[in-house]
């Protein structure tokens, strides 16, 4: 079961996603604070005592905390390896790390713990992952940021798990699932689970992409593999623009090795055909892709959503995989769910992306 410092937040889920993200706009607004309307004194020409007295006011608005910029007291430092823009505090404590190109920022926040049962280590973590209405251009915006940093509903990271073992199960008003302890896909006569479950199958309706319909399959229901997963989260729960195939990196496309290599954002981490020996880019929320090594062909087939580091001290992810027959960030007679050591994934490790 999972555990979590801000029990509150989970609890504030039901009041986030009862509204569906289109699938091809931005992001519900709902799945972050909104940016309050500045308060700014204003009035007509005055003469005399009374005009006076409200351009007093009107200077001691100005001069209000209310009124200062959002990025007051806040420095941004350019770095490479991806190209982002580092916000740090007055303090020179991390606050958050845009990353041009993408959706995703890493913010600091309360810490949270994540764990369940079949997890050797739970993660405990300050970082929150928030999704902006478009990929970053460069120019870090204040008053998205200011209201990002106290936004204490549910993020990538919380509604990941919303999908754990035990998890509540959430409908819309019209009764389609949001959240559910889900599974990997329908159990067949000779016992094995296929690939194929998707978001929209999840939830028991039709997928629309333009003029393509693409019909939810019964036998599906409840269920999401790898990729449908990270669609889910991404697509679904907080509205990066989906597509059944690649669209040139400006939608999510349905299968791991499509999303490897050409979903929006960055690759931290390339895919150079083997299992990469720095690991130092990855950031909670990252997208991580792997060859399993039970075969050699050489593509990537599963995908995976980074978490952070453990209490063990190994980097653990988020995945829905077969042989746990839904999401988790546990292991079983497969392996761990971490991309350190000699563990099945760890070995089939290859590459990062940063939607």
């Amino acid at each position: 079961m999972l555990r979590l410092v801000l029990t509150a937040a989970l609890i504030g889920a039901l009041a986030l996603v009862a509204t569906q993200v289109p699938l091809t706009g931005a992001a519900d607004p709902g799945d972050r604070a909104a940016v309050p309307a500045s308060n700014r004194a204003s009035h007509p020409d005055a003469a005399g005592a009374q005009g006076a007295e409200l351009a007093t006011i009107e200077r001691d608005v100005a001069r209000s905390p209310a009124a200062a910029s959002p990025m007051a007291g806040l420095s941004v430092t350019r770095a490479d390896g991806p190209a982002r823009s580092i916000v740090e505090d007055a303090d020179g404590q991390w606050v958050a790390t845009f990353t041009d190109g993408a959706y995703t920022v890493a913010l600091a926040g309360p810490e949270r713990e994540f764990d369940e049962p079949t997890a050797t280590h739970g993660v405990t973590t300050d970082r929150w992952v928030r999704i902006l209405d478009a990929p970053f251009d460069g120019e870090v915006d204040g008053e998205w940021l200011d209201a990002a940093r106290t936004d204490r509903s549910p993020d990538v990271l919380e509604v990941a798990t919303q999908y754990f073992d035990g998890a509540p199960e959430i409908t819309d008003d019209e009764g389609a699932l949001i959240s559910a302890a889900a599974k990997y896909g329908p159990l067949q006569p000779d016992g094995s689970r296929p690939v194929g479950s998707d978001w929209h199958d999840f939830r028991g309706v039709d997928a629309v992409y333009g003029d393509h319909t693409d019909p939810a399959d019964p036998e599906e229901y409840g269920s999401l593999d790898c990729s449908g997963y990270v669609r889910i989260v991404y697509g679904f729960r907080f509205g990066i623009p989906m597509s059944l195939r690649p669209e040139r990196g400006t939608t999510l496309p349905r299968r791991s090795f499509e999303q490897a290599a050409d979903a929006p954002g960055v690759t931290p981490i390339p895919d150079e055909g083997d299992r990469p020996t720095d690991l130092g880019a990855l950031e909670a929320g990252d997208l991580v892709f792997f060859d399993a090594p039970s075969d050699d062909d050489g593509r990537i087939d599963h995908v995976g959503i980074y978490l952070g580091v453990d209490e063990g001290g190994e980097r653990r992810f988020i995945h829905s995989r077969r042989s746990h027959n839904g999401p988790t960030m546990g292991g079983d007679d497969v392996g761990p769910s971490v991309l350190d050591g000699d563990g099945f994934y760890a070995r089939g490790f290859r590459s990062s992306r940063r939607l």
